[in-house]
């Protein structure tokens, strides 16, 4: 059914923001978007598809005080962990608040089918905030079901996690044809050797066969906090206490004494397209090695600061020229998946223009996932996956009103 949609703002993502724009579509796809003629000070360009937009037409949604965008893409989440929203403290101690998590998943798991539950209740109130597709993480693959059952666009990056010396190939194997083997459309399958601490040099490697042999996304958490800054320096500290104390640790492996986008760099991780996750505490040098080889920078500024990590150094990220995405991270470290509250923490800690922040959000985050030919901007062939946002009429500058925290009252998801 062909729809228009009229709004005082649409924001394509890929161009300027239009005022007084439409957006019409029929079908599920985008056939046309544009803003006032070229005589009110817009060139014929500006109108992409339908020019101009037919007057006549019936349906649709009108509102003048909204602005229309892409919905938005969460680039990191894991979902399974949503059982645990409110049960795991803010930490000033990553150290701790692994801990906590770790205690409270060995003791206090619920059966498989409540824990389905809550990440399908996380994906429903995600969805309803604006967020259209998803890059999620997981042990076990009870998201990538959640996920297909709402028939939700997303990458599901299996987790892979030992640190000891012995299996590493196999389990590489193992979990790359498990997660192939059970996502279903519109999910993909991807790998997420865990992090430096957790995942052993051998495993790594592994992990980079798998994926590349099979052309499947990979996605790790690296530079995150500094205990895991000081444990690849000196091999010593609370992660190594830690490891020892689960009887995990590995005999055999040294620390590098190198920071974490080095060492990884070393074992040939660092492939064009990696999702490097946090890198809260990488310094520049580090951020350049990750532009340098093609990785994307997932943050997510209120997780690190949940975790104890430290805030993120967006700036230096986009100075870097690395990509840069967002994501909520779980609930078990955030206090909801919504995409919007995560760009206002962007904003409060960076002089990032409001509009590069909105373009990582959508468009850079899709093509971070290999969703870009469907998602992220408007243009004509796109699905019609497009959030209205309440806005004030004297907002001017839309961009600057969108990152600086929406309630998710304000937030329609438009249908098609």
């Amino acid at each position: 059914m062909f729809q228009l949609h009229r709004a005082a703002w649409v924001l394509p993502i890929d161009g300027p923001p239009l005022r007084d724009g439409w957006v019409a579509t029929d079908g599920g796809r985008i056939v046309g978007v544009g803003g006032p003629s070229a005589d009110r000070g817009l060139t014929p360009s500006a109108d992409r598809g339908l020019t101009p937009p037919p007057e006549n037409v019936t349906g649709g949604v009108r509102p003048q005080s909204v602005a229309i965008l892409p919905g938005l893409i969460n680039a990191h989440t894991h979902l399974e962990l949503s059982w645990m929203a409110g049960r795991v403290p803010p930490s000033g101690s990553m150290g701790t608040w692994i801990r906590e998590l770790m205690a409270l998943r060995r003791g206090a798991a619920p059966p498989e089918a409540l824990q389905r539950q809550a990440a399908a209740d996380a994906l429903a109130d995600a969805r309803a905030r604006g967020t259209v597709a998803f890059g999620d993480i997981g042990n076990s693959l009870i998201a990538a079901d959640v996920l297909a059952d709402a028939d939700v666009p997303a990458v599901f990056f299996h987790e892979l996690i030992g640190f000891g010396p012995d299996g590493a190939r196999q389990r590489a194997t193992e979990g790359a044809q498990r997660v192939m083997q059970t996502v279903r459309s519109p999910v993909r399958a991807g790998l997420a050797p865990h992090a430096p601490y957790s995942v052993s040099p051998d495993l790594f490697r592994a992990v980079s066969v798998e994926a590349a042999a099979h052309q499947l996304p990979s996605s790790v958490h690296l530079g995150e906090s500094r205990e895991e800054v000081e444990f690849l320096l000196t091999g010593r500290g609370d992660i190594a206490d830690t490891l020892k104390h689960l009887g995990a640790w590995n005999v055999g492996w040294s620390a590098p004494g190198v920071d974490p986008a080095e060492y990884l760099d070393h074992l040939g991780v660092l492939t064009p397209g990696l999702l490097t996750v946090h890198a809260t505490q990488l310094k520049p040098a580090a951020l350049a090695r990750l532009a340098q080889r093609g990785c994307v920078i997932v943050s997510c500024p209120r997780s690190n600061r949940w975790v104890g990590a430290g805030d993120p150094p967006l700036d230096d990220f986009y100075a870097s020229g690395a990509a840069v995405t967002f994501g909520t991270d779980s609930l078990a470290s955030a206090p909801d998946l919504d995409m919007f509250a995560e760009l206002a923490a962007a904003r409060s800690v960076s002089t990032v223009p409001a509009a590069k922040l909105l373009e990582s959000a959508t468009l850079t985050a899709a093509r971070a996932l290999g969703l870009d030919a469907d998602f992220g901007s408007i243009a004509a062939g796109k699905r019609a996956a497009l959030i209205a946002v309440k806005i004030p009429d004297a907002v001017e500058d839309v961009e600057e009103y969108l990152v600086g925290g929406i309630e998710s009252s304000a937030i329609e998801v438009l249908r098609n």
